[in-house]
């Protein structure tokens, strides 16, 4: 047997299920609130979602296939980032349905709603830190060969932020206490952070 299990994903894996989004793993959960243009809210989990700067802080996340989010945060040019919990993640998951445009995912969710400072968009409430985040960008995917995809890129700054301090210990935000969870890969699996460990980058050149 080869020691590597090799293959063009054009070509497909070969394997019962897709391995690559297990492997990309943990991923953290964009569950992104927003507002279509009619002000009815709107509440989705997206696992292609990480930050990619600092200073500004700007959030990115993907969508796979035109939905709901998109149309309303290219309507309204912003959204809130929710940090999922273990606590809320079979309201996450409810809310990761596929209802009909209008239909508020906070009600059936059995959700509050919070209010936010800076945009319309509502918050979670229960949610250990949620970002008001203004559109910087939707950002259409391209192949190698040039071919649109029916995938899309929000690129979005964060101008707002809410941290439950009950989740702060000792000034610091505590991922443990909150209970944050993430995707990990194939149907129905996630993880539940309960445990960190430090390592410190080396100081090299003395």
């Amino acid at each position: 047997m080869a020691r590597y299990h090799s293959y063009d994903p054009a070509e497909g894996h070969g394997l019962p299920h897709d391995p690559i989004k297990a492997i990309i793993a943990p991923r953290p959960i964009g569950w992104v609130s927003s507002l279509d243009k009619n002000g009815h809210p709107n509440l989705a989990p997206y696992s292609f979602f990480n930050i990619f700067c600092s200073a500004p802080p700007i959030l990115i996340f993907g969508s796979e296939g035109r939905k709901d989010s998109i149309n309303n945060i290219e309507a309204t040019g912003e959204f809130v980032y929710n940090l999922a919990s273990r606590r809320q993640a079979e309201a996450m998951n409810i809310s990761s349905g596929s209802f009909a445009p209008g239909v508020d995912e906070f009600n059936e969710a059995g959700l509050e709603k919070l209010a936010s400072e800076t945009v319309g968009s509502p918050r979670v409430g229960g949610a250990p830190a949620s970002f008001e985040c203004k559109l910087l960008e939707v950002k259409a995917l391209v192949d190698l060969d040039g071919n649109r995809l029916e995938r899309e890129l929000v690129i979005g700054q964060v101008v707002r932020v809410h941290i439950d301090a009950d989740y702060l210990t000792d000034g610091l935000f505590d991922i443990e206490k909150a209970g944050t969870i993430a995707r990990c890969g194939y149907r129905g699996d996630y993880v539940e952070v309960t445990s960190v460990f430090e390592m410190l980058r080396p100081v090299v050149g003395r």
